[in-house]
Formats: C-alpha cells, sequence, structure tokens
C-alpha cells in the first residue's frame, strides 16, 4: 500500500514539475521589451538600431504634413487597415511608434505587445515632441505665433480656449457645448477653438499634452487650465 501511495505522489510530483516548466516557457515566449523614451533617446535608439520598423499611428493627413524619415503610416484610427499593416510587420525586429501627443502610440504599443511583438519604442509626447526638440526634417510648423496668441487675449473678457483635434472624440463632443456657451456668454466671455495640428509650435509653446485642453485666461493671464472632456455646467463654472 506504501508503496502505491509513493508511486503516486511521485507521479502527481512529476505532472506538476511538467506543468510548471511548461507555463515558464510560455511566459518567455510572451514576454516584451516596452520602453517610452524622449525624443533625444528615441533618435538615438533608432540610429542604433538598422532593422528598425518605424510606424506612425497618425492620419494620412497628420502623415502627409509631416513624419519621421522612413516611417511607414498605419493609421490608428482605422481599425481593420492598421490590424492588417500589423500583420506585415516582423514581429522579431524592433518596432518604434509614434504619434501626435502620445495617446494614440501607447494604445498601438499594448496592442502590439497583445500580439507578441519582441521589442517596442514609443515616442513620448510624439511627434509634437520630436518637433519640438529640433528633429524634424520638414519646414517649421505654420500657424499661430506666440504674438498672435497674445493679441487674442488683450480683451476685458475672459478668454476661453480650445486646442483641440479634428480626430479627436472628446474634442468633438465639447464643441456644441463651446459654441453655446460663446453665443449665451459673449458678453463677458470670448471663446477660441485652435487645432492644434494646424499650430504645433504653439501647442508645444503653451505645453500642450492632451486634447481637448481647456484654459482660461483673465487679464492676459492664464487662472484655470484642464485635460479632457467637461459638461457644460462645470465649465461654466470656471466662466462665473
Amino acid at each position: 500500500m506504501k508503496k502505491i501511495v509513493l508511486a503516486v505522489l511521485s507521479l502527481v510530483m512529476i505532472t506538476a514539475s511538467c506543468q510548471k516548466k511548461a507555463t515558464d516557457t510560455t511566459e518567455k515566449n510572451t514576454a516584451s521589451i516596452y520602453k517610452t523614451l524622449n525624443a533625444q533617446a528615441f533618435a538615438m535608439a533608432l540610429k542604433n538600431q538598422p532593422e528598425a520598423q518605424i510606424i506612425d499611428v497618425r492620419t494620412p493627413e497628420e502623415f502627409a504634413s509631416g513624419h519621421l524619415d522612413k516611417a511607414q503610416n498605419l493609421n490608428w484610427n482605422a481599425t481593420e487597415e492598421f490590424e492588417k499593416g500589423l500583420a506585415q510587420l516582423d514581429k522579431s525586429k524592433p518596432v518604434f511608434v509614434y504619434c501626435l501627443a502620445g495617446s494614440r502610440s501607447a494604445s498601438a504599443a499594448k496592442k502590439m505587445q497583445e500580439l507578441g511583438f519582441a521589442t517596442i519604442y514609443e515616442l513620448e509626447g510624439g511627434y509634437q515632441k520630436w518637433r519640438a526638440a529640433g528633429l524634424a526634417d520638414d519646414a517649421p510648423a505654420k500657424g499661430m505665433t506666440q504674438s498672435d496668441f497674445e493679441k487674442l487675449l488683450d480683451t476685458d473678457k475672459k478668454v476661453l480656449v480650445d486646442f483641440y483635434t479634428t480626430w479627436c472624440g472628446p474634442c468633438k463632443k465639447l464643441k456644441p457645448t463651446l459654441d453655446k456657451i460663446a453665443t449665451e456668454m459673449s458678453d463677458k466671455v470670448v471663446v477660441v477653438r485652435i487645432d492644434a495640428e494646424e499650430n504645433l509650435a504653439l501647442a508645444e509653446a503653451l505645453k500642450v499634452e492632451g486634447y481637448p485642453t481647456l484654459m482660461v485666461y483673465e487679464n492676459k493671464k492664464q487662472v484655470w487650465r484642464y485635460l479632457g472632456y467637461l459638461s457644460e455646467e462645470e465649465l461654466k463654472k470656471q466662466l462665473q
């Protein structure tokens, strides 16, 4: 009887050991290197990786306005096309991913991790930071200058500034509220909406890192700032 019990116990221990080894192997195969790098570190890593796959996850319109050399455009907002594009990449080679400001590239990098890409580098702050660091080859960003912006603040009314992008869902949702405020509170509030993609230099100067970014100015001084969507009621509280 004792021999039978010992034999059973030995079998259980062997089985458990095999299962543990199998689990360890699976974890090893699905592990990946994922690093978020600032513009300078991203550029250096690119220089040291001759097999780099550079992925720009912005829209085709954004891509056409300027992009990293040798970058491939896989639009994150076009889910089916994005996934088809990923399927064409080599998962064993390093991937360098970026967007405008960082939110889309973070989501894309997470998706790549789930799919088993071995090495992923994400550009912190996106193309906006890349240009600000003087690393872009294209012409300087066109759009409103700091001086132009300051002229908009030259009023005795409060100025509500909205930095938005055309692809941003919360920005689109917020627009009707801003239009309503511009009409109903026109006696004491000026609403200024600024397309960040068309005014990259200004957005960088004002440290805009996400969308929508809302700011309230009074007597040319910023008195309030908020990143994200707000309801009409919450927004009006900041304008009283």
